[in-house]
């Protein structure tokens, strides 16, 4: 997901994952999750002061938390950012994941590289890169990460599969505990039943009304759930069924900071 954007906006709709309903698993006792219901901003697209109401932010990891919030740091973990390609390239390219010809293979959503987790030992040298990231976010104060594109085998082209993206989060997860970090799992209801083997904590999930997921992730993650919509219509719907138990937002798609034109940000 390119800097200052939201998952693939036209993402195709998961089949609902079996086990949701199981109860919510605890967190290690030195993470601090976030509350359910707590009024949410999404800052990607550039920090800003948040509202009083405003509990919780997410913003990317190359900017400070928000003074009195919850605040998620936003990673990267599964894509390569577009203006990154070229390093990646430079330095580790046999981290790329690549198609028949050599090339890398790309989310034509938003020309992102998708890196190559299918193998423990690319797994153990990208976290020799995604971890500092990862340390990077508890050493400027944030309370927990959302590692973002764990969809990433969806757009592979059957070179990854969901085991992949279900190892590698757990290497994620693991290196965010041991910084007193919460994780937060991002979309894909394909993981739902592995999130208490993974180590998830709670959910950050956009446009889950359009989808119909909303149900599964709450009933996953006791209400711990972030929703993230871009459309009006689905906001509207959200904030109709799930206004008093989740965290619901509207943002336009490219999640442009306050004051921007076509900035759109509302809350229920």
């Amino acid at each position: 997901m390119a800097l200052g954007t939201a998952c693939s906006a036209e993402r195709p709709p998961h089949t609902a994952g079996s086990g949701t309903s199981a109860s919510f698993p605890a967190a290690p006792t030195a993470v601090r999750p976030p509350t359910a219901n707590a009024v949410f901003d999404y800052q990607l697209g550039g920090a800003y002061p948040p509202p009083e109401t405003v509990r919780a932010v997410s913003r990317d990891r190359t900017a400070k938390p928000a003074p009195g919030r919850y605040n998620i740091c936003y990673v990267n973990a599964f894509q390569a950012q577009p203006d990154d390609t070229g390093s990646w390239e430079d330095d580790h390219p046999e981290l790329l994941l690549r198609d028949e010809h050599g090339d890398p293979v790309i989310d034509e959503g938003w020309d992102e590289p998708l890196l190559d987790i299918s193998t423990g030992a690319k797994r153990a040298a990208l976290m020799q890169i995604v971890g500092p990231w990862i340390d990077g976010c508890a050493k400027a104060g944030y309370d927990a990460v959302e590692p973002d594109n764990l969809d990433s085998y969806e757009r592979s082209d059957g070179r990854l599969a969901p085991g992949h993206a279900a190892a590698f989060a757990r290497l994620l997860a693991r290196r965010a505990h041991q910084r007193h970090l919460a994780v937060a799992q991002k979309n894909t209801t394909d993981l739902l039943p592995q999130r208490g083997r993974i180590g998830f904590d709670f959910a950050v999930v956009e446009e889950c009304t359009r989808y119909k997921e909303c149900t599964d992730f709450a009933a996953a993650y006791a209400n711990r759930v972030f929703v993230i919509e871009y459309r009006k219509q689905d906001f509207t719907a959200a904030c109709r069924a799930w206004g008093k138990k989740l965290s619901l937002t509207l943002r336009d798609r490219e999640v442009r900071p306050a004051g921007a034109k076509g900035s759109l940000r509302r809350y229920c």
